[in-house]
């Protein structure tokens, strides 16, 4: 990944990165992973985070464009491409998905889950045993948080893991996805080259 003080306001201050999603998302643990000593900037849609960058509002954004189980992230991936951006640096990320729920839940008592479609489709098998039905949210994280918003115990969600720690929600299932060797390329874009 670029440096510290490489992008945005220099060394005297930290970045704004922009990601896709609620705190505990997957794009957000990548920019706190990968870029922990700037502001990680969270926005309802891939769009809004692109956006973001061109305007100046932050000064790179870290997407998802490509799953090891899904293929390509929609829209995410089409719109990285029509950008305009220039790409700084890519990083394959483990994603691990977790079936959470309100406290006292039991998995008998789930009949939906909730969670971004990309992630939804990395759980077929898993989602079709329990015999859940599906709802598509904004983002995985923001499925965590709208399930502990409403306290119903019919509701699921699929995020990662320290997503029920952030929203207070109980894990029924680990590794709900596929495949163990489950990981998602990721892309730093900037408005100017490196």
């Amino acid at each position: 990944m670029v440096g510290r003080g490489s992008i945005g306001g220099g060394a005297d201050r930290p970045g704004r990165v922009a990601f896709q999603g609620a705190p505990g998302a997957f794009s957000h643990e990548a920019c706190a992973a990968l870029r922990p000593w700037d502001q990680a900037v969270g926005f309802e849609t891939f769009q809004q985070a692109l956006d973001a960058v061109g305007s100046g509002d932050c000064d790179c954004a870290l997407i998802p464009v490509e799953n090891a189980i899904v293929g390509r992230v929609e829209p995410a991936a089409t719109l990285v491409e029509a950008s305009g951006l220039h790409r700084i640096t890519e990083v394959w990320r483990p994603i691990r998905l977790a079936l959470m729920a309100v406290d006292g839940a039991r998995l008998s008592d789930v009949k939906t889950v909730e969670s971004h479609p990309v992630a939804l489709a990395q759980c077929q098998p898993q989602i079709a045993a329990l015999k859940l039905t599906q709802v598509e949210a904004f983002d995985t994280a923001g499925a965590a948080r709208a399930v502990a918003d409403a306290g119903d115990r019919s509701r699921a969600a699929l995020a990662p893991p320290p997503a029920a720690e952030i929203y207070g929600l109980k894990i029924l299932r680990n590794d709900m996805q596929e495949m163990a060797e489950n990981r998602t390329r990721f892309v730093l874009l900037c408005r100017e080259p490196a």
